[in-house]
């Protein structure tokens, strides 16, 4: 939508709030690169200058990050989301997990309650890569199937709310996967310990907890792996 014909006064304001329309309505996703800056000052029709003002500012407030060279990147999906991700940035990790464990066991309750066939099937086609990759000893696929089944099972829960806080701290997620399920060797480089058999590996009760709809069950496996995690992160 052309902004030329808005007064100067509170124009920064204006294009603002258009990128985080953008943001809000999920066009640009978390991860996802934005047009250029001469892109967006064609299509809104303001200066350049403008356009730089409003994307720091969203920047500044969390919602966006410049790479140099790169671009500039969705980092949250709301300034509570980028405030959030920033602060846990700076935790460690048992707090890291602590997170997980709010947000995941209830996840693991409500997605036994609510799940659809088609979140069922992305569960399981999770669950598959994550046990093949085990097999492999693929450290890299392993973390990343990992966290896709625990994503999975939060977008099972068809709770927005719940997703997109999940969405924005997916990050340290995903750094304490690999951090509790993995060692590092200093010749060889990342392997499966010799402890993550548990942490890495027993999710299938949890998955068959969710799908036979037993939400004491499955709360239960999530804080199993949670508590599991959160020990040998004391160790």
């Amino acid at each position: 939508m052309p902004l030329a014909s808005t007064r100067r006064t509170g124009l920064v304001d204006q294009v603002i709030n258009q990128l985080r329309a953008q943001i809000d309505s999920g066009e640009w996703g978390v991860g996802d690169r934005i047009p250029t800056e001469s892109e967006l000052s064609d299509q809104l029709e303001v200066g350049r200058n403008t356009v730089r003002e409003a994307v720091r500012a969203l920047a500044h407030a969390g919602l966006l990050e410049i790479r140099q060279g790169a671009g500039t990147f969705v980092r949250a999906s709301s300034e509570l989301g980028g405030a959030l991700r920033r602060r846990l940035e700076r935790s460690r990790l048992r707090e890291n997990l602590e997170v997980r464990r709010a947000l995941e066991v209830e996840a693991a309750r409500l997605a036994s309650l609510r799940h659809s066939d088609e979140d069922m099937a992305d569960i399981d086609r999770a669950m598959a890569l994550r046990e093949e990759a085990w097999r492999a000893h693929d450290t890299g696929a392993f973390v990343e199937a990992d966290f896709s089944l625990h994503r999975a099972i939060v977008n099972a829960t068809h709770n927005t709310l719940l997703i997109e806080l999940y969405d924005d701290i997916a990050q340290v997620v995903y750094a304490s996967i690999a951090h509790t399920a993995y060692e590092k060797d200093g010749e060889t480089g990342a392997r499966p310990s010799s402890t993550s058999t548990t942490v890495g590996l027993d999710h299938a009760a949890l998955v068959e907890a969710v799908r036979s709809g037993d939400p004491a069950a499955a709360a239960r496996e999530a804080t199993c792996y949670i508590e599991e995690a959160l020990s040998l992160a004391q160790e």
